[in-house]
């Protein structure tokens, strides 16, 4: 063959290759147009001018609802309720939530609500203890804010056990009003000088657009994807990086899901972030200001509390395309045990926890080698009932690398006027006045182990004396060499983490040896899964409430999956208990949505003011974004958006900017 010919055949080839790669392009095109079409019929189909069925019952058997009228209302008891019993696994925030509602909107008889906990005493996470042999301890705090909406909606109807007549919101808002929080030291650099971030995000440009990126996606996008996938430098290195990975406990190589569900859960607190003035806490440590009060609620109205009883198992019957669990396999006091249910035994489990396995050391030990570990059982029931469906989740995903899941902290108790002189100096308030401290943590900038300390409203026990301060420390890095302790915090003893501190508050070093044996009590504790609920994951890893056919069984706490929320606070898992005991018993009332400002202009302007430190996105360079604004311009030119962009009183507050 010649080579004009060769030449003629493969340009033939090439042609047929574009004309087919063209057809190919216009196929698709037609059938995204089909798609689209498609959409916007059957909305149109389904789009009536009424608020008739607004209110109707989903595939879980619940709705959500906004305003006074829902929220205020009580529900009709619901029919067969007398009949029917509750046994819920565990009796941390979730579980005890679940028995309140079941008494308070499901009318439920208290006797017929037994509650099975491994451990010997209630409250979950929630916990504070003055424990004989170490001292007093925190393993964390809780951090709250207004639109909590189902945990205050369950806190109205808690009575207070301290001030007759109350409820536990009552006192908790009059609390935060004649006392609100905030913090005068955010940060500290070069061992206890205030690092003055000054309330700035100090963000490049691109670590704005960045984050505005990350906001805008697609969550099926951000399946199995971390937060390093989406922000570089220009975010890791600012001090919003530094607020936010301080306050949530977020690393680098956690779920870029959960921190985009974070910002559009929170965009209305951006302002609040750099100064916690977005939040509020309880008077005491969370397991005598929350868990008790609700604790005694329950005991009062008859539920039973079956402690040292770890379950083990939920089997289910699998039939008819329902999913009925029909035995609870359980261990009480090392004895096997076993409960039989029908479809009116309902059963609500906590399935996994981010204080399982929590390992305590002391003072003069170490949380390593024979220190005491105290476990529930919860990661091992999920994987048993898991096992059973795969509507029922996928727990390896959360517990399965403890290296990226665990962090540590300490409880300091002091009443040296030396030391307290050092946090007077940084937070510029007095310990002992009974009010706000510190205002939330004080991150030290430079430390090697990312070290934050915190001092709530003393005393944060109500056994504690006058002149003792609790301090709650804590490290995101705990596997890295300290500033002056030259160990990994988690090999450090109770005295060696409390050196470190001190180091950090800018006690002389001559003085700190003497200080942190002689002068305070710690007692550290390290939780391999504490942060295990912000693992990188998809859909389906955390099971629904209600998984899809069970008729009788749903899931609490923050392992569950429920739309919007987020996970690792208070609101999460009273959130689950509510949506669970509402679907599962019929109870007609609406479960509050979460609070709406991700759908608010007036916070989304706010919020990209506030992280761009001020400035008006008018004078940022959007770059590439420019051409998408002169289309989405062209668009709306001449239209009735156009007039209403130009004319409306909030978008032309933030002009000013």
């Amino acid at each position: 063959m010649s080579k004009k010919a060769l030449k003629l055949g493969a340009a033939s080839i090439l042609a047929l290759g574009a004309g087919a790669a063209v057809v190919s392009k216009k196929n698709k095109r037609d059938e995204q147009r089909k798609a689209t079409k498609d959409i916007q019929e059957r909305a149109h189909k389904e789009f009536r001018n009424t608020e008739r069925g607004k209110y109707t019952k989903n595939s879980k058997g619940i709705y959500y609802s906004n305003g006074n009228y829902e929220a205020f209302a009580r529900p009709e008891k619901p029919e067969g309720v007398d009949d029917k019993s509750a046994y819920i696994v565990g009796s941390g925030l979730g579980a005890l939530a679940a028995a309140c509602f079941l008494v308070r909107d499901g009318q439920m008889k208290g006797e017929n609500i037994h509650i099975l906990e491994a451990m010997d005493i209630a409250g979950g996470a929630c916990d504070g203890i003055n424990d004989p042999t170490r001292g007093y301890v925190m393993r964390g705090g809780r951090e709250m804010e207004n639109h909590f909406e189902c945990l205050w909606d369950l806190f109205r109807s808690i009575p207070s056990i301290e001030t007759p007549g109350v409820s536990v919101l009552d006192e908790y808002y009059w609390l935060n009003k004649h006392d609100p929080n905030y913090s005068l030291c955010r940060a500290t650099i070069n061992r206890g000088e205030d690092a003055h971030t000054d309330g700035k995000f100090n963000l490049s440009q691109k670590g704005c657009m960045e984050i505005m990126k990350l906001f805008f996606t697609k969550d099926e996008d951000l399946y199995d994807k971390t937060i390093e996938d989406f922000f570089d430098k220009e975010v890791f290195d600012s001090d919003f990086w530094l607020y936010w990975r301080t306050m949530f406990a977020f690393e680098n190589w956690h779920s870029a899901l959960e921190m985009k569900l974070y910002i559009q859960r929170f965009i209305h607190h951006i302002g609040g972030l750099p100064d916690f003035s977005a939040l509020k806490f309880t008077k005491y440590n969370q397991y005598e200001s929350l868990i008790l009060p609700m604790q005694k609620y329950l005991e009062d109205a008859g539920v039973e509390f079956r402690f040292n009883t770890r379950v083990d198992n939920v089997i289910f019957d699998f039939r008819d395309g329902k999913k009925i669990a029909k035995t609870i396999e359980c261990t009480v006091k090392g004895e096997t045990k076993s409960i039989d249910l029908t479809e009116n035994d309902l059963v609500f489990v906590t399935n996994g926890s981010c204080t399982e396995g929590t390992i305590y050391g002391d003072h003069t030990h170490a949380p390593v080698g024979n220190a005491e570990v105290r476990t529930s059982g919860c990661w091992s029931l999920w994987k048993n009932i898991a096992a059973q469906d795969s509507s029922f989740g996928h727990p390896e995903k959360f517990c399965g690398d403890i290296s990226k899941s665990n962090w540590e902290s300490a409880t300091v108790t002091t009443s040296d006027e030396k030391i307290i002189s050092y946090i007077k100096k940084i937070c510029k308030r007095d310990p002992r006045t009974g009010n706000v401290v510190t205002g939330g943590i004080v991150s030290c900038k430079d430390s090697s182990w990312l070290l934050s300390w915190t001092i709530n409203r003393q005393g944060q026990f109500k056994e504690q004396k006058k002149d003792e301060v609790c301090v709650w420390v804590y490290s995101l890095f705990t596997d890295v060499d300290g500033d002056y302790i030259k160990k990994p915090m988690k090999e450090c003893t109770g005295e060696e983490i409390t050196a470190e501190w001190l180091y950090h508050l800018g006690v002389p070093v001559e003085e700190i040896d003497e200080l942190a044996k002689n002068q305070c009590n710690t007692t550290p504790t390290m939780m391999p899964f504490i942060t295990a609920f912000f693992m990188p994951r998809r859909k389906g890893d955390r099971p629904d409430v209600i998984p899809d056919g069970c008729v009788n069984f749903a899931f609490l706490g923050q392992f569950a999956e429920t739309p919007r929320d987020t996970i690792f606070t208070t609101e999460y898992s009273v959130r689950t208990a509510m949506e669970a005991v509402y679907g599962l018993l019929g109870v007609d009332r609406g479960v509050p949505e979460v609070w709406g400002s991700v759908y608010d202009v007036r916070d989304l302007l706010d919020s990209s003011v506030k992280l761009m430190d001020g400035k008006s996105p008018l004078e940022i360079d959007l770059g590439p974004l420019n051409g998408i604004k002169k289309v989405i311009l062209k668009k709306i030119k001449g239209t009735v958006i156009e007039k209403v962009l130009k004319d409306h009183d909030v978008i032309k507050d933030y002009m000013k900017y």
